[in-house]
């Protein structure tokens, strides 16, 4: 492979695949209950990103049993970790927090968790939590980063700045956690040429990998609703050609070592309130999540590079302006 993926990351780590299995804790988001705003951000519709094999209400438990139903059809033998996804996993009382996080431990097939989070809902009690967690099995933090600019993260009303993603990042390295950050491309303001450089500025902090995540616009966010109103107000998707050049991009210039666990996302079409912002093959099938990363392998050996070619230190100022508009 031309760039380092999850996969290859977990076999060098681990000895194995690792399949998380998705749980909703229950947690809330301080950008939807007031503490930080109302409404969430722009772009969010948690239950787009948040697939759910179990009925609603259904405990941790019943969660990752149905969980490892249908990933056990599809995808075989390795290990199993409760992910704990929807919305903000350490937003909540710490004895909640523990409560929940010994529950899906407590169950026979889970031997590790994945925790999500936003940055501004990591503090020192929490990163002791998943600290101590650590010691007994394997933790991973997964940050909502999603822009390196201050001036989007205002934009997208994200509630936080970068210098509270890099802080976050920083607490979990130095106890030993593994840590990925998010970033979603395509933002409101944000260039091409901006999106490779935040490569550079992730590579700089102390994060393990990144997963990356096209701009969607969903039913029920507000991003959503302005796409409704006037459609032009809204940035234009990317073409496929022209994402998987935007990736390449920024694999470039992405730290050798750091792991690549996603370079696109997914939304069931129900989700979409744009649906024909997908992509699509020529027969008219849909173009999967999974089926970009051939194409990105593709595209990098068509250019002779891969990742980390392009990467160096130190990286550019981290919160500055982004530039123009991408044409």
């Amino acid at each position: 492979m031309l760039y380092r993926t999850y996969h290859d990351y977990c076999m060098e780590v681990y000895g194995a695949r690792v399949q998380k299995l998705p749980v909703d804790g229950g947690f809330g988001c301080p950008n939807r209950d007031g503490r930080t705003g109302a409404g969430g951000c722009t772009f969010c519709s948690n239950e787009a990103f948040s697939p759910a094999f179990a009925p609603a209400g259904a405990s941790i438990g019943e969660q990752i049993e149905a969980a490892l139903a249908f990933y056990g059809r599809r995808r075989g033998r390795g290990l199993y970790f409760a992910y704990f996804q929807s919305f903000s996993n350490t937003y909540g009382p710490v004895e909640v927090l523990r409560r929940r996080y010994e529950e899906a431990l407590g169950h026979p097939r889970v031997c590790g968790l994945v925790v999500a989070t936003r940055p501004d809902c990591i503090d020192a009690e929490r990163i002791d939590l998943l600290a101590a967690m650590a010691e007994r099995c394997p933790v991973e933090v997964e940050i909502g980063i999603e822009s390196c600019c201050d001036a989007t993260l205002r934009l997208v009303g994200r509630g936080h700045d970068y210098a509270c993603a890099a802080r976050a990042a920083e607490a979990a390295a130095r106890r030993g956690m593994p840590c990925c950050g998010h970033l979603i491309l395509g933002l409101p303001g944000e260039s091409r040429r901006w999106m490779a450089e935040e490569a550079a500025l992730l590579s700089a902090l102390p994060l393990t990998g990144v997963k990356l995540h096209q701009l969607q616009v969903l039913r029920g966010s507000a991003l959503g609703r302005q796409w409704q109103e006037d459609g032009a107000a809204v940035p234009p998707p990317f073409g496929l050609e022209e994402y998987v050049g935007v990736v390449c991009d920024f694999l470039e210039r992405l730290r050798p070592d750091m792991m690549v666990e996603r370079i696109a996302s997914e939304v069931p079409p129900r989700f979409q309130a744009a649906p024909e912002r997908g992509w699509r093959h020529a027969d008219g099938r849909r173009v999967r999540a999974e089926e970009l990363g051939a194409l990105v392998e593709e595209e990098l050996h068509r250019r002779g590079t891969r990742q980390g070619c392009r990467w160096t230190a130190p990286a550019p100022a981290a919160g500055q302006p982004p530039p123009p508009l991408r044409q």
